[in-house]
């Protein structure tokens, strides 16, 4: 959308319409941010912004023009060459450079308000002729920007309820059942310990947050280690670390990975440090890591499906974590994985796991107290 706003309003400034700075607003749905802002000055390049829904209830968006075309859903017009009058809104001062002031309602088909607004340094401000020019090219703007805005939100919603690749892989048009690829990859499961009991002593929203805050000591360390968080399962979290099917990056692939679980730990450490005492008891996890391949892909029933993955390696990886927990270690990994990292782990021996008939040899972090 920046490149379409830059095009845009170069072409009406090679017309004649002496345009300094143009602001467009949308909307939109995403668990941090409530909107999207592209701001073109004369001369530079298209700025894009996000709003996070912690603005919204700022002194700075309760005062600002777009905010009123937001509830009125009528243009605004102010001559910011004129002196100003005793209601008018403190955004204004910081713009009385700039001359002269637009801004209109971008009408999407669903009845959503969004807006954009022009503004001027020239003598006089704009024409007639160019602000009846501005109100109208309003228009083919609202189908572009609503075009653009309906495939990100779209991207936005799988990115947050799936996850990036498997939110693209769906918008690529992979939505059928059974479509699944065979793909080598680190495997990641982890589970909270005394879940049932902390959730039998808080109230729901207390629990609630807790989890959130849990599970804040994770996600982001795995997208930043290149993970792809799958799902979430009650206290249980699933992800997956892909691998380049020659594993020619399979050693540096397992060291993110171990990275990532090393900056878990300490994350957990620093949420306990900050908010034990009033849980009352220390939050503690379990981590189960595996190298294998799984089927990733749809799996469910007929117009209900779930994009995860499945197979022997991932039903090894949920019998380790029983193993972890067994042994009181925070992070557990297979032979397969440990091979990769053979200074950081250490061998903690032979254990019988339900449906795999060999025992399984497990390896735990060589520094982790127990």
């Amino acid at each position: 959308m920046d490149q379409t706003l830059k095009k845009l309003c170069d072409d009406l400034c090679a017309r004649g319409v002496p345009l300094w700075r143009v602001g467009m607003f949308v909307r939109t749905l995403h668990p941090d941010y409530f909107g999207y802002a592209w701001v073109w000055r004369h001369g530079a390049d298209v700025l894009v912004q996000q709003g996070r829904h912690s603005f919204r209830t700022s002194d700075e968006y309760l005062t600002i023009p777009i905010l009123l075309i937001y509830k009125t859903g009528q243009p605004i017009r102010q001559r910011l060459t004129e002196s100003p009058g005793p209601d008018e809104l403190p955004f204004f001062g910081d713009l009385r450079a700039e001359g002269d002031y637009l801004a209109v309602p971008l009408a999407f088909t669903d009845g959503s308000l969004h807006g954009i607004s022009w503004s001027t340094k020239a003598p006089g401000g704009f024409t007639d002729a160019q602000l009846a020019a501005l109100q109208w090219i309003t228009r083919p703007l609202a189908r572009l920007a609503e075009t653009h805005t309906l495939r990100h939100t779209a991207g936005n919603i799988l990115d947050t309820y799936v996850g990036n690749n498997a939110g693209a892989r769906i918008l690529a048009g992979q939505i059928r059942r059974g479509d699944a690829d065979e793909i080598r990859a680190a495997i990641w499961l982890s589970d909270m310990r005394g879940y049932t009991n902390l959730s039998d002593r808080l109230a729901p929203q207390a629990i609630v947050r807790v989890l959130n805050d849990y599970f804040d000591c994770q996600v982001p360390t795995i997208l930043e280690h290149g993970g792809e968080v799958l799902k979430f399962m009650g206290d249980g979290l699933l992800a997956i670390f892909p691998i380049a099917a020659d594993d020619s990056n399979i050693d540096e692939v397992c060291r993110r990975v171990l990275a990532a679980a090393r900056a878990t730990c300490s994350n957990v450490d620093a949420l306990n440090a900050a908010e034990g005492k009033d849980l009352a008891q220390e939050l503690r996890f379990g981590l189960a890591l595996h190298v294998g391949e799984v089927l990733y892909g749809n799996i469910g029933g007929a117009g209900r499906l779930d994009f995860t993955c499945i197979g022997p390696a991932v039903n090894l990886v949920a019998r380790l974590e029983k193993v972890a927990a067994q042994l009181g270690r925070a992070v557990i990994a297979s032979a397969e994985f440990a091979q990769h990292c053979r200074s950081e782990m250490a061998e903690l021996g032979e254990f019988s796991v339900a449906g795999f008939a060999a025992a399984q040899t497990a390896y735990g972090l060589r520094d982790e107290q127990t």
